[in-house]
């Protein structure tokens, strides 16, 4: 009878009731939990809608640093969304034992074999699946297990600089240098994870369309993983993941497919290693890659390391192991090349080495590991790159356990989406200097010890706590050989150095436009 009598009305009046209902809803965003007294765009309070557009604007970090300037530490970024601009806020949010756990932005990144998803260290919000795959594989990515990887690095930068020098320095040719350093990223992933490298530079062009399909993939991913409802509607449709399933449907992510051919050529030796282990007493000059590693992990943890933890780890290697080290690369040169003091600074710091026997004088001009940690500019170079340009554009995401949380003097309540920015982070002055949106690398050499340790503390460039880039040693290999390696080797000069490059935040901020040429490198003679 009741329903009878309030049906008509609602019919009657649908128009009323639908505003009535979308103001109440919008209300109840806007006020959840307190969030309101949190400043932001006027719209975050009451849509998570103005973030997705936002984020799909490929800018998102720009407007992140424009809200933290005008509205101070704390800013609403959603209904129930916070970012964090004090680095105070990292050892509260991603420090251990937190209960913090990571949202459902990550899921969206899971690639999908046969209608399963692949949680990787990366993507998983579950953290003792996290805890317990980070101890199978965490020796792989230790900082001693460099110097196996090194010769492995090495064979692909000789390579790459030999094919600089025949395909750009010695025709004249433009390079989209941006693209060139991701197909040299890609190459040492092929020779870190599975001993052979992927023909990206010997072929100078995208292996399987693998780079496009990734960077398809993050600019899906970054403004819908604001909204990860939509991601069960579109890529990991649950009816869709079915068909895969039963076998309907062979549609499979091309990463996925890329690292299972990759690592079916070696078949039989890794089923050697998961039955036996690696053989001790069996040196191998060019060093021991991942893929043998991760199969080292299975024997040592059959429990838990599968064969579907291999191709997972393969995979995340591909996807996270080459797009944010070729950006740091890109980062690295752009900088240089746009503050000519600094690059020439850095090439008297090479040539000095060079001379008084710091750096070996090689015939391919190489510079290895031990080397480069001995280069004070050279870092300080790096690190202001990382500090100024850091690979990932969008807040890391943590949610606040049911219990609430203290963060700053603030009661946080639980639920809350909370996290912090590197490129808030690495601007704030009080650390950093007042010229914080300056490039300028002499502020790591001139800081003194107290300073220099609160300076790196704040650097967020591989995240914090637990859950750091487990590859980050295997990305400061790169970056430190290759850098200095390419510079002694060869002049560069930016094609229109009157124009800014254009930067794409696609959760990762890569670059385009980014235009040089090249010419082989005349040692001075006191060399």
């Amino acid at each position: 009878m009741l329903l009878n009598g309030i049906l008509p009305l609602l019919i009657a009046y649908w128009p009323i009731v639908l505003i009535s209902s979308l103001a109440a809803f919008l209300l109840s965003n806007k006020f959840w939990k307190g969030l309101n007294r949190y400043p932001g765009h006027w719209l975050a309070g009451y849509t998570n809608w103005w973030r997705f557009f936002d984020v799909w604007g490929r800018a998102h970090q720009w407007t992140l640093i424009r809200l933290h300037r005008e509205h101070g530490d704390v800013v609403r970024l959603g209904p129930n969304v916070l970012s964090f601009g004090d680095p105070k806020a990292i050892k509260v949010i991603y420090g251990l034992n937190k209960g913090m756990v990571k949202s459902d932005f990550y899921p969206v990144q899971q690639a999908v074999s046969k209608g399963q998803r692949l949680p990787s260290l990366f993507s998983t919000v579950d953290e003792e699946y996290h805890a317990k795959y980070r101890r199978c594989v965490n020796s792989a990515f230790a900082m001693s297990s460099l110097v196996n990887y090194e010769p492995l690095v090495s064979s692909t930068l000789g390579v790459f600089l030999d094919k600089t020098q025949e395909v750009y320095a010695s025709t004249g040719r433009m390079c989209n240098f941006s693209q060139w350093l991701q197909f040299f990223a890609f190459d040492v992933i092929g020779d870190l994870t599975w001993s052979k490298r992927l023909g990206f530079v010997e072929e100078n062009r995208d292996v399987d369309g693998i780079i496009a399909f990734l960077n398809s993939f993050l600019s899906y991913a970054g403004p819908i993983g604001q909204m990860p409802t939509l991601d069960l509607l579109l890529e990991k449709n649950p009816i869709r993941l079915f068909a895969q399933r039963i076998g309907l449907s062979n549609a499979v992510f091309p990463v996925t497919l890329f690292a299972q051919t990759r690592s079916a050529e070696r078949f039989s030796s890794i089923q050697k290693i998961k039955a036996f282990g690696l053989p001790e007493d069996e040196a191998n000059p060019r060093g021991v890659d991942l893929l043998s590693k991760f199969a080292q992990a299975t024997h040592d943890h059959p429990e838990f390391m599968n064969d579907t933890q291999i191709l997972t780890s393969c995979v995340s290697m591909v996807f996270a192991g080459s797009e944010t080290t070729a950006i740091s690369l890109s980062s690295i040169f752009y900088f240089l090349l746009k503050h000519p003091r600094v690059y020439r600074n850095l090439m008297r710091e090479l040539d000095e080495a060079v001379a008084t026997g710091a750096i070996e004088a090689r015939e391919n001009k190489t510079v290895s590991w031990a080397e480069a940690q001995k280069l004070p500019y050279l870092d300080a170079v790096i690190q202001e790159s990382f500090r100024l340009h850091p690979a990932a554009g969008l807040i890391l995401e943590r949610i606040v356990p049911a219990q609430g949380m203290d963060i700053l003097g603030d009661f946080i309540p639980g639920g809350t989406i909370v996290g912090c920015n590197a490129w808030i982070l690495h601007r704030r002055p009080e650390v950093f200097g007042a010229d914080v949106d300056v490039f300028r690398p002499e502020r790591w050499i001139e800081a003194d010890p107290a300073q220099l340790k609160e300076m790196k503390a704040t650097m967020f460039q591989f995240g914090a706590g637990a859950r750091t880039c487990i590859g980050r040693n295997v990305s400061l290999l790169e970056v430190y050989k290759l850098v200095p390696s390419f510079l002694r080797r060869f002049e560069i000069e930016l094609e229109h150095p009157e124009k800014e490059w254009k930067t794409h935040n696609a959760w990762f901020v890569r670059h385009s436009e980014f235009n040089t040429r090249f010419r082989p490198r005349e040692v001075p003679l006191s060399q």
